[in-house]
């Protein structure tokens, strides 16, 4: 059976930050009802909620969460295991919100809990410290984490646990740290292929913000992968896109192209035509960036030629689209108009209403930066009309078809102010129709500026749901502001 938890977060998957909060937030206040503030079951839901503010980056509120949940006494064997949990989720919680010194003692007085609880030889127990060998590497203690990690890695070990493939990326990460000269992953060859498989999953999920360290590690991931696993194999190629990611984000674009072409040639060795086309699509991104334009609408080229043989509309229709964006930085309006009206027809022969939009508000910002605005306004309302508004693409396209309506051929200043409407729009639907006097929202250095003016005195819940509305605007919010860049 769905749970409201399982509702919220296919919400968050589809963005709708605000949606996932409420539905959870009324599911803490419907259990309060039925069981009682500060009940067992209500310290499940407070759970719930801080999972969902931990996604959408609310973490003070998230800490809040999980803290009165781990406050709240057990009544028997199973409860005490969940407020384990909600104890290890408030030192998680620290950690992403870079606290690092509360974090690590929040961890250790968990692992204490769980040594007293589990005893030393159970996996419950190395649950606890795996968290604090990788707080305690973020934090620099390379010895430290080198002991608990070790403890960590013998645990699931001798368990015969799973969770040793998360504990092996772990104790990668920290053998590369203390530059020992030790190879990070020996003895794969003793672990089967799905454990293998997730070692790399986990290896690339580690939270390492140094990018010099973070491609080292997948880099010999890489490596190891290959020669356990095969050139050809998912968990191979799944490190090496991993490995492109890392790239780009360090600026090593030259690296990126490299590694994202042995991806191809992976897919292409293996016959799997879509998963070939998108690593195409990535690889023509990356060879533009690199400064390879010729070599970047050659690649283009190409993946059009693949789409057309897997022939489904939505598919060809993102190439075209792609391709057409790429030739207009490239200075050749003339095709860039003709594959991005191609990518228009395509859409509309397919089923998919976000493929239309996308690709309408593509060929309409074109046609305004090109001055013809009537075209524009008339395409960028027909894929206005059937896309999710606050999709990031329909939020763009209404700030350009706000210039268009005003005779400009360019709205790409005006993302700011449409950002700031939509935040506006979201606060008053979701707040008593006769609190607020008036609303004023506006982006400044690159965050909300808000002023609030109330026609009366709040009652202490409605200053609570006025925070938390707040809160919750501002974190979904923040991930328009920092999608809100487009090619125009």
């Amino acid at each position: 059976m769905t749970t409201p938890a399982d509702m919220a977060f296919g919400l968050l998957r589809e963005g709708r930050f605000g949606d996932a909060e409420t539905l959870v937030t009324r599911e803490v206040e419907a259990v309060a009802a039925r069981h009682g503030h500060g009940s067992p079951e209500w310290a499940s839901a407070q759970c719930d909620l801080g999972n969902v503010l931990l996604q959408a980056d609310q973490l003070g509120r998230a800490i809040e969460c999980f803290r009165q949940a781990a406050a709240v006494a057990p009544r028997d064997h199973e409860t005490h295991k969940d407020r384990l949990t909600y104890r290890l989720n408030v030192g998680l919680a620290l950690r992403m919100a870079g606290r690092l010194d509360e974090s690590e003692a929040e961890l250790r007085k968990g692992a204490e809990e769980r040594l007293a609880f589990y005893g030393r030889e159970h996996a419950g127990y190395a649950f606890g410290l795996e968290p604090l060998a990788s707080v305690l590497l973020e934090r620099g203690d390379v010895p430290g984490a080198r002991q608990v990690v070790e403890e960590t890695v013998a645990n699931f070990w001798n368990n015969g646990h799973e969770r040793v493939a998360s504990a092996l990326a772990l104790r990668a990460a920290v053998v590369l740290a203390g530059d020992t000269g030790e190879p990070p992953f020996a003895g794969l060859d003793r672990l089967p292929d799905h454990i293998v498989e997730q070692i790399a999953a986990d290896a690339g999920r580690l939270p390492i913000e140094d990018g010099p360290a973070r491609k080292r590690l997948l880099t010999e991931l890489a490596a190891a992968m290959e020669q356990r696993l095969g050139p050809d194999h998912q968990g191979t190629v799944n490190a090496l896109s991993t490995l492109a990611n890392v790239s780009r984000d360090i600026g090593d674009e030259s690296g990126r192209v490299d590694t994202i072409s042995r991806v191809l040639a992976a897919y292409d060795r293996q016959g799997r035509q879509e998963e070939a086309l998108m690593a195409a699509l990535g690889l023509a991104m990356a060879q533009d960036d690199a400064g390879d334009t010729a070599g970047s609408l050659r690649t283009y080229e190409s993946a059009h030629e693949r789409a057309r043989r897997i022939d489904r509309p939505e598919v060809s229709s993102q190439v075209l689209r792609n391709w057409g964006l790429a030739l207009k930085e490239a200075g050749q309006t003339g095709p860039a108009e003709q594959r991005m009206t191609e990518a228009l027809e395509t859409a509309r022969r397919g089923a998919d209403h976000e493929t239309v939009g996308r690709a309408g508000v593509a060929l309409g910002l074109f046609l305004q930066h090109e001055g013809r605005l009537d075209e524009a306004r008339d395409t960028l309302e027909e894929a206005l009309a059937v896309m999710d508004p606050v999709h990031r693409d329909a939020i763009v396209g209404r700030s350009h078809l706000g210039a268009v309506l005003d005779g400009r051929t360019c709205g790409c200043g005006d993302m700011p102010e449409t950002i700031a409407a939509a935040f506006r729009e979201f606060v008053l639907t979701r707040l008593p129709a006769d609190l607020l006097d008036h609303l004023d929202v506006a982006i400044v250095d690159g965050d909300f500026k808000i002023d609030v003016h109330l026609r009366r005195e709040p009652t202490e819940a409605e200053i609570n749901r006025l925070n938390e509305v707040f809160g919750t605007a501002q974190a979904e919010f923040r991930h328009r502001l920092s999608d809100s860049r487009y090619a125009g």
